[in-house]
C-alpha cells in the first residue's frame, strides 16, 4: 500500500514525514500505521456498544426499581462485608484485642487518665483563681 491510498485518516507519524524510528522501514511503518487506525476505529465502535450497554442496563434498573442509592448501600454493605471477612481486618482485630489485654496498654491508660484529672484540676482552681481576681477588681 503507497502513501496515497492511507488518506487523511493517516496519524501525523508518517504523514509529516517524520524521522522513522532505528529499524523501522517505511513499509513497516505504513503498514502499523493502517494497523493503528483499525483499532481505533475498532475501539471507537466497542465505546459506542459499551454506551449503548449502559443505557439498556440503565432502562432495566429503572424498570426493576433499582435506584442509584440502593446501589450505592448495596455495594458499601458488600464492602463491609468484604473488609470484615478479610485476613488483614480479622488479624487487626485479634491485635487490637491483645493490646487491650496488655499490662502496658493498661498502665498507659491509667497514666493518662491520672493525667486527664490532674488537668482538669488545675484548669478548675485557676478557673476559681481568674473569678477571684476578678471579683477583687471590682
Amino acid at each position: 500500500m503507497d502513501s496515497s491510498e492511507l488518506g487523511s485518516s493517516r496519524p501525523a507519524g508518517v504523514a509529516s514525514g517524520l524521522t522513522l524510528p532505528p529499524g523501522l522501514t517505511e513499509e513497516e511503518a505504513e503498514e502499523m500505521q493502517m494497523e493503528l487506525i483499525k483499532v481505533e476505529d475498532e475501539i471507537e465502535t466497542l465505546r459506542q456498544v459499551l454506551v449503548a450497554k449502559e443505557k439498556h442496563a440503565a432502562e432495566l434498573k429503572r424498570r426493576l426499581g433499582i435506584s442509584p442509592l440502593s446501589e450505592i448501600k448495596q455495594n458499601i454493605s458488600k464492602g463491609w462485608q468484604d473488609v470484615q471477612c478479610s485476613s488483614a481486618y480479622l488479624t487487626a482485630s485479634a491485635t487490637l484485642e491483645d493490646i487491650g489485654r496488655s499490662d502496658a496498654y493498661k498502665r498507659t491508660q491509667e497514666t493518662l487518665s491520672q493525667a486527664g484529672q490532674v488537668t482538669s484540676a488545675a484548669f478548675t482552681s485557676m478557673g476559681s483563681a481568674i473569678r477571684s481576681r476578678f471579683g477583687e477588681m471590682r
